[in-house]
């Protein structure tokens, strides 16, 4: 199985470590050594090709003929520099080491101090980041923990955790129409170079591009010679196909090679040919028995693998990918290709030359399982002479072995191209196996009388009895709070909206009342303002109470507030409130302010008598509309004046 690099972030020299949640404390581990081999092995091709560049527009600049002769031999020098350092680099690529640990570089801590100290952190809402320090804390440990993520379930819901924290940062310090400055480094998953970006997307992109990795880890660590270990590899590697592909379709404009478009696809396409080959390998456990059918869905689950790796093999070898996938990678897949295309011509060979000729009861279901296995129906007697005749299954037969022994032979020849691959003594040994296999089938139905030449078998038509699926990620399984939370509620406490400052507003309650009206739940919103009364000074409509003699209101609810301003003795009260700037502010006010209103009548008219205080919440959609003053008086729309 093919599983693959996480993305890494940029290494620091500074920052607090989460060894709480993560598996690895140290920060100089093999895995970012390895990444940054990669990256220094990359800027030397880059500057090699450079060198090449410029070698290349001076010889065909120069007429000089000694000159070009220098230039020839030092054109030499680079290529030959080149081709050594891009085999390092494929072997640094394949190098299976890296996935017996679970270590990361070092995340980048600075950049997330920017969002808590600079003007666009916590003083967008007028508060001070020292008193979030627990919570500045608790993400920036989240941050560090996520880097050394186990191969697990556990390792998968640090990551998940993290993107959905990353949900609540984006809404809270990171406003649409301002960048913030704030760059977010991580290293390329193959290539090991550095890419940065100063938006978020970069941030939560690079994050699941790691959850989908971190999957294709966990299927190929699964024991796929029982039936409960072959379902887990084809969850894991659906679920990685799910994420990339989630990745593809929400993500765009990528700085990095590997969350490119044409990259997203690519392993898609290699996460559902990966699948569809523990879809086989679960055929082979579940059908024990040797009959014909059973023969011929196993030749046409093998060539259905062929047929989704062969467009593996297409994908990885176009343009803007064959340049970053390394070449082990684009050979493996070629040599699979290979390799169950010879076993699907294999088990047809099987199905004709050892399961026995079906009965006169069996033989229609037979008739009908063999019309719809070749793509053209092969040369010869009538499909039934075909199946009742030992002699001419048998030439059938032969036919087959013969392109599978030669299909066997050519996955060999491209697996010894490869010196990657070569090192690879399992690999060789499966595919010496099967070629042996095939020869000894061919040489026991051989005989020495067969004048006739054997034929071209036809293709197999590839049929599954399994699909695979994409499954998207559920983020919503990895419930998290919003660690910001006491800023208030996102509706309204968010980067997207913009306020006044805080103003402190001192009320006595008069004989009338306090004069205003109150709507809904965190934070209670003030619904109007009754002309003549003592809030008019320092009230208007559409403040949100944010504060009342000091107590933060932010997340309280309707029943609060009022409690808290029945409270008040004859020294008055000092309420908090904000105002929403702008059309966007004005809108949302005006729209809650009228959505309330036409459910407040909707719960009068429902209603057999008016109350003066009217329960609101976001699950009822009912409007909360009091009054404070003593006595309380009802007055029109359900409203009651303080």
């Amino acid at each position: 199985m093919i599983c693959l690099h996480r993305k890494k972030p940029k290494a620091s020299a500074s920052g607090p470590h989460g060894t709480g949640k993560g598996c690895d404390p140290f920060v100089q581990t093999q895995r970012s050594k390895l990444q940054h081999r990669r990256a220094r092995i990359n800027q030397q091709i880059n500057k090699e090709m450079r060198m090449r560049a410029g070698a290349e527009n001076l010889f065909r600049a120069t007429s000089n003929h000694k000159v070009k002769e220098t230039v020839a031999l030092e054109l030499s020098y680079v290529n030959s520099n080149l081709q050594l350092l891009k085999e390092e680099l494929e072997e640094l690529n394949s190098c299976m080491d890296v996935y017996q640990n679970d270590r990361y570089a070092e995340l980048p801590s600075r950049p997330g101090r920017l969002l808590w100290r600079g003007k666009s952190g916590f003083e967008h809402y007028g508060e001070d980041g020292i008193l979030f320090e627990k919570e500045i804390k608790e993400f920036m440990e989240l941050r560090q923990a996520m880097r050394t993520p186990s191969r697990n379930e556990a390792g998968l819901e640090l990551l998940m955790e993290y993107y959905n924290q990353l949900y609540f940062l984006d809404n809270r310090f990171f406003p649409p129409s301002k960048n913030l400055g704030v760059f977010f480094h991580w290293y390329d998953s193959l290539t090991g170079v550095p890419s940065h970006q100063r938006a978020l997307a970069f941030e939560k992109g690079s994050v699941l591009f790691n959850i989908g990795a971190l999957h294709t880890q966990i299927g190929a660590r699964q024991d796929r010679a029982s039936l409960p270990g072959v379902n887990r590899a084809i969850d894991a590697f659906q679920k990685a196909a799910g994420a990339f592909n989630y990745l593809k379709e929400n993500f765009s404009n990528a700085p990095s090679l590997d969350m490119s478009a044409s990259s997203l696809n690519m392993l898609v396409r290699l996460m559902i040919a990966q699948v569809q080959e523990c879809v086989f390998e679960k055929v082979t456990l579940l059908q024990a028995q040797s009959d014909f059918l059973t023969q011929l869905q196993l030749a046409q689950e093998a060539a259905r693998v062929e047929d989704v790796y062969s467009l593996v093999h297409q994908t990885m070898t176009q343009a803007h990918v064959k340049d970053y996938v390394p070449f082990s990678w684009t050979t493996m897949v070629h040599v699979k290709s290979e390799h169950f295309k010879a076993l699907s011509h294999y088990f047809a060979a099987i199905a004709l030359c050892d399961c026995p000729v079906a009965s006169d009861a069996e033989l229609p279901e037979h008739e009908k399982a063999f019309i719809q296995f070749h793509v053209t129906m092969p040369d010869g007697p009538s499909l039934r002479i075909l199946l009742q005749d030992p002699e001419e299954r048998r030439k059938l037969g032969k036919a087959h072995l013969k392109k599978a022994i030669m299909k066997h032979e050519e996955a060999m020849r491209i697996h010894s191209l490869c010196k990657i691959l070569r090192k690879m003594d399992i690999l060789q040994e499966v595919l010496s196996f099967a070629h042996k296999r095939s020869l000894s089938k061919y040489s026991e139905i051989d005989h020495e009388e067969d004048f006739f030449e054997t034929g071209d078998a036809p293709d197999i038509h590839p049929k599954t009895h399994q699909k695979p699926e994409i499954k998207s990620p559920n983020f919503s399984q990895v419930k998290v709070t919003d660690l910001f939370h006491r800023l208030g509620p996102l509706s309204v406490f968010s980067a997207k909206n913009k306020w006044y400052p805080v103003r402190r507003v001192h009320l006595v309650r008069g004989e009338n009342g306090f004069g205003f009206t109150l709507r809904g739940d965190s934070p209670v919103l003030i619904a109007g303002v009754i002309p003549g009364g003592c809030a008019e000074a320092g009230l208007k409509e559409g403040d949100y109470i944010i504060s009342v003699n000091g107590k933060d209101c932010r997340w309280s609810k309707h029943a609060e507030v009022v409690q808290l301003l029945k409270s008040t003795g004859a020294e008055g009260v000092e309420i908090g409130v904000i105002t929403l700037q702008g059309s966007e502010g004005q809108k949302a006010v005006s729209g809650l302010l009228k959505n309330n209103k036409e459910n407040s009548r909707k719960s009068l008219m429902n209603s057999k008598s008016a109350s003066t205080l009217l329960v609101w919440n976001k699950k009822s959609k009912r409007s909360k509309n009091s009054t404070y003053s003593v006595p309380f008086t009802a007055v029109g729309d359900n409203e009651a004046m303080y």
